[in-house]
Order: C-alpha cells, then structure tokens, then sequence
C-alpha cells in the first residue's frame, strides 16, 4: 500500500518528504543525546530505505543521497571525513555494483500479472523463480497467481533479500546472481531486466529451461522471440510470455 501510494505521488514530493523525515530523525535523535555519527546513521538508513521506492536510478540517488549530502554542506566542520564514508557503504550494500548491470529495482505493479494462471499451464507444485525478486512484489502477484506452486526469489542485494524473505515468508528467497544460478529445475522464470540483457535472459532461457517451462518478462520484450501471449493491464507495463522451445520470429 505505501509503495502504490508513493508511486503516485507528484515528482519531486516523495524526495522532499524523504529528506524531512530524515531531517526530522536526525535532530531529534541529536536532541535525545545521541551522537552525530549515529544520528546521521539513522537519518541516512532512512533515506537510503525510502528509495528504494523510487522508479528511476537517478530519483533513487536522489532520494537516499539528499539528506547526508544537505548536511554535509551545513555541518561538514563538526564531523569527521571518515563519517561521510557511511552514506556511500550504505548505498553500496543495498545496490552491489555487479547488480547496476542488470535492471534497477521497479516493483511488479500489482495486478500486471493478472490473467496470467490462464495463459500458462503448469502443474500443482510447480517450481516458479523470480529472478531479481527485489523486495517481493513481483513474488506476491506470482503468489496470487499460483497459490499452490513453489516460490523461489533470487536477489543479489543481501539488504533486500533480507526484507523480501520477511515479506514473502511462504517462498525461499535466496541470495545470489540470477546469471549463475541454474534455471533448469524451474517450470517458469519471471524477471524484469533492460533491454540490453534481455539477449542474454533469452540465451540461458534456451540453454537451461526444460521444454514447455515458461519465460515471463515484465515490460521488456525478447525481441528474437514470438510471444505466446502478452498481458497489458498496466499502461506502459505489458508483461512478455513465452514457452519453451522458444519460437524465434519470422524474419523477412
């Protein structure tokens, strides 16, 4: 519910509420006592955490860099150089620089996978990974969907993977890069990548994935690929099924 209602919130408020709070945080805890480092500490952790609700990388930075950058230019006498080294871990430890290659963290809207336990047949049991679960939304539609499949979530970002395993208690989520992982034992991958890997996506998909398991991409297309179907509940978010053995376009 937060994350739907921030979504929609007229750019550039949500940063601007962001950086309140933290501001907020930060003087009250230093007017409780506690010391600037851990005060900025929380103050950042705040920032850092709200966005990952941003849509966009560079709303993102914005958003989690606002507040230790404001009071950087405002305090930078009375701390120490080593403080602002804290911001940068934190950033780092929730967006691992070998997982900027692939797509930033977008929640699945909530009813983009609609329809889809029609389009696909899959037996009770089945196995579905989320590849790049994120915090979890992507898990919670496929959940809705298939009640009754097992549900894995595969996020690099140990933060996140953290957070998605306490909001998704019902799947294994698990830490690690969606590249080395194995997908042959699944009867379906979903993922939301970039354009520029979803080449890569649609080659271990053929080199891994067991005939008739599923391919599903949320808002990318495999360009080489025909598609079984596509769902388009959310504009601008149509969500890519395809079926092994992947069926390559016709060209001209």
């Amino acid at each position: 519910m937060l994350s739907r209602l921030y979504l929609h919130l007229r750019w550039p408020l949500p940063a601007l509420l962001v950086w309140a709070a933290a501001w907020a945080l930060f003087s009250g805890l230093s007017a409780w006592g506690l010391s600037q480092v851990l005060a900025l500490g929380a103050g950042t952790a705040l920032g850092i955490g709200s966005s990952l609700l941003g849509i966009t990388w560079w709303r993102r930075l914005m958003i989690g860099l606002g507040f230790p950058l404001s009071l950087l230019l405002t305090q930078a006498a009375s701390l120490p150089g080593w403080v602002w080294l804290l911001p940068l871990l934190a950033l780092l430890l929730i967006y691992p620089l070998n997982a900027w290659r692939d797509a930033p963290l977008f929640p699945t809207p909530f009813n983009a996978l609609n329809g889809l336990e029609a389009l696909v047949t899959i037996a009770q049991g089945a196995m579905i990974l989320d590849a790049g679960c994120g915090l979890g939304a992507g898990l919670k539609a496929l959940h809705r969907a298939f009640p009754q499949a097992q549900l894995t979530g595969l996020e690099w970002s140990w933060p996140l993977r953290a957070l998605c395993a306490l909001r998704c208690p019902w799947a294994r989520v698990r830490q690690g890069d969606i590249w080395c992982a194995d997908w042959s034992s699944y009867d379906m991958v979903y993922l939301f990548q970039r354009p520029e890997s979803m080449p890569r996506a649609v080659a271990k998909a053929r080199a891994e994935l067991k005939p008739g398991a599923w391919l599903v991409s949320l808002e990318f297309e495999a360009l080489e690929l025909l598609p079984v179907a596509v769902l388009t509940h959310v504009p601008g978010k149509p969500v890519w099924v395809y079926q092994v053995p992947l069926q390559a376009k016709a060209t001209a």
